[in-house]
């Protein structure tokens, strides 16, 4: 068949990857215009239009999903299936109904569990144990089209969004090419989700990555876990803002204020939370390299007792899945 790939970070690569050695021809590839990055704001190309350069695949980058010339174009390529893994964009109708064979989406969870943009982080956060891979057709709604094909996934106790994201991205190429000859051989039979079972999975925010000390410390564990390596877990020391790579539930019981430091040794430190403590092993302060907690204490002084490793007011706002920004209150006391 012939094959239009539309995707754009490193997660879509497998799905192009299996595809061209696959037995499908592609025939193009749509991927996010190119952006500046980092420091010096230097324009860099997309993972994806990284492979197409490499491979000689033509690339069209659209600023609008509408535009008639970029549609035209798409259109010339004459696709029987547009296949997309994480492009980042919602398709307008004239792109759903445009292929004969549909369009099938690369979804990084078992719908219709985290139907969204952050299905991977999300599963972590949750505490979820396993997750997957599904294939659908796409329709107008945020991933709530018919699915085809599913995997599952293990999550590991010490994975994180970025740990899980290659295993899950390596079965989704492998997923799509499965789930392309079985449409071919008339074998697949499209099975509605149930919205009752539906839950979501929202673009994660800088902000959401302030670490609320009032929650369980399986949960705040959970949540450093996700939110690897982006946005970050972090919070504040001494008005320092510190990221939190790496975290195990405490052994202590604790019943401090939660961000109360309770235990300090040659390189450990726990922290109290709304139910038991956090232990810090890996760290990164502000203007500085990551490091392990002891690499820290070995040049810094940390007292036990210290009443605010981060004096956090956060509330839950009216999502129960976002948190408001914390407000920190340090005085030149520690107050």
């Amino acid at each position: 068949m012939r094959i239009v790939f539309m995707g754009t970070p490193d997660f879509a690569v497998p799905s192009l990857e299996a595809l061209l050695k696959s037995e499908h021809q592609v025939v193009g590839v749509v991927t996010q215009p190119d952006r500046p990055k980092g420091r010096g704001q230097e324009v860099v190309f997309s993972p994806v239009k990284v492979v197409c350069q490499r491979e000689g695949i033509p690339v069209l980058q659209p600023l609008k999903m509408k535009d008639p010339a970029f549609l035209d174009a798409l259109r010339r390529w004459t696709p029987d299936v547009i296949a997309v893994t994480a492009y980042g964009r919602i398709l307008p109708p004239a792109i759903l109904t445009l292929p004969p064979r549909g369009c099938i989406n690369v979804h990084g969870s078992l719908l219709p569990k985290y139907r969204g943009a952050g299905p991977i982080q999300w599963a972590v956060i949750r505490g979820e144990q396993q997750t997957g891979i599904t294939t659908m057709f796409m329709a107008e709604g945020m991933d709530t089209g018919d699915m085809l094909l599913q995997e599952t996934v293990e999550i590991r106790a010490d994975d994180t969004a970025g740990t899980l994201a290659p295993r899950l991205a390596e079965v989704g190429g492998r997923l799509l090419v499965e789930t392309l000859r079985r449409l071919e051989a008339g074998t697949l039979t499209p099975q509605p989700q149930d919205d009752a079972q539906a839950t979501m999975a929202p673009l994660l925010k800088k902000e959401d990555g302030v670490v609320d000390w009032t929650l369980p410390a399986a949960e705040i564990a959970n949540r450093v876990r996700g939110l690897s390596p982006w946005p970050g877990a972090y919070t504040y020391v001494n008005g320092e803002r510190w990221v939190l790579w790496r975290v195990a539930v405490g052994e202590e019981v604790s019943g401090s204020a939660p961000g109360t430091v309770t235990k300090v040794s040659k390189d450990r430190v726990e922290v109290a939370t709304g139910d038991g403590t956090i232990q810090l092993i890996d760290i990164q302060p502000s203007n500085s390299r990551r490091m392990t907690m002891a690499q820290y204490l070995a040049g810094h002084r940390l007292a036990e007792g210290y009443p605010s490793i981060a004096k956090l007011i956060a509330r839950p706002s009216s999502h129960s899945i976002d948190y408001l920004l914390a407000m920190i209150i340090l005085s030149e006391h520690g107050i």
